[in-house]
């Protein structure tokens, strides 16, 4: 993102054109020959926690803490059917991050979305919100998804936290295949090109917490059971790709039950290093104790004792001094 002066457009051109260079994405516009380049920043696992826990009422983000906590440079998939919640979690995750984290750099990537959605993330969330309609050409949800990253990554490479929510994984994938694939390209299964990919794959691999100082979160859904062959595949390749991964079962919404996160599903890789050893053994406890029951009884279990509870601590004493 630029700003400085403009000029009007002179015979010939189309456009304004920048006069004077004063900002570049929020930083004075200075030579900064110290910076590195994103690609060279060393990945580690990520070690600091991103709590979302803000009020006792927002049970998404309580959930999200217990099941799957979420790290600074967590590379993270929601795989979510058709009408699970999705983008109420979504709003749920957002309202987390700018409450208890407002040094976060928020950004919400929709693509190929409905515009009544966009105006509805647009009114529920406070972040910088990044959009394209499913009206607008394929390569117009490339360039809005490559923008956002672009200038996640410059923030990163200033020591920066950036956190991309990005709406959905399954429907960029699906833009560069229509977009990118090649004539001579092998196809996989469901008609993805084989090369066309690798370009949702580079997206969501550029996730990572960084040594020495800042990290880009990337938390993305992944669209199944929609009757697509192509939209499970894609599911399938990024399948073991994250670090995170959050289900969503209709059948919980069926029920009521909202959110309808898959208890038994859902979880964090090395979460030890993000839980104090004592919030890790309370989770342990906690799994051994939902692990007899199903889906629908445990979340309909953990929702009831959340609303009895005013926070996760006095609901993880509560469960496991019963357990």
């Amino acid at each position: 993102m630029l700003l400085g002066d403009v000029r009007r457009p002179r015979r010939g051109e189309r456009y304004f054109g920048l006069r004077d260079l004063d900002m570049v994405n929020g930083e004075p516009a200075v030579e900064n020959p110290d910076r590195p380049e994103f690609e060279s920043l060393t990945p580690l696992h990520p070690d600091r926690i991103i709590r979302l826990e803000n009020d006792s009422e927002n049970l998404a983000a309580r959930v999200v803490d217990l099941v799957a906590p979420i790290g600074a440079g967590q590379r993270g998939l929601i795989v979510a059917p058709p009408r699970a919640g999705k983008t109420v979690l979504l709003q749920s995750i957002a309202a987390g991050i700018q409450r208890n984290h407002p040094d976060i750099e928020l950004m919400v990537l929709l693509v190929d979305e409905r515009p009544e959605e966009v105006s509805d993330m647009v009114k529920n969330v406070q972040g910088e919100i990044l959009s394209s309609t499913f009206d607008e050409r394929g390569i117009r949800h490339i360039q809005v998804a490559e923008a956002a990253l672009d200038r996640a990554k410059r923030r990163v490479e200033l020591g920066k936290d950036v956190v991309i929510l990005l709406d959905s994984l399954t429907r960029l994938a699906r833009a560069y295949n229509h977009t990118k694939a090649s004539a001579q390209g092998r196809l996989l299964s469901g008609g993805m090109d084989a090369t066309a990919i690798q370009y949702p794959k580079k997206f969501f691999g550029a996730a990572r917490n960084i040594e020495h100082g800042g990290s880009l979160t990337i938390l993305a859904t992944a669209l199944v059971d929609t009757g697509s062959r192509m939209d499970d595949l894609v599911y399938e390749e990024f399948k073991g790709t994250g670090n995170m991964e959050i289900h969503l079962d209709q059948r919980l919404l069926e029920q009521r039950l909202f959110p309808a996160i898959d208890l038994h599903q859902s979880g964090t890789r090395r979460e030890e290093l993000l839980l104090s050893p004592g919030e890790l053994q309370r989770m342990v406890v906690l799994r051994r104790v939902l692990a007899s029951l199903d889906a629908v009884e445990a979340m309909a279990l953990v929702i009831e004792r959340m609303r009895q509870t005013a926070s996760n601590a006095d609901f993880l004493r509560a469960m496991t001094d019963s357990g």
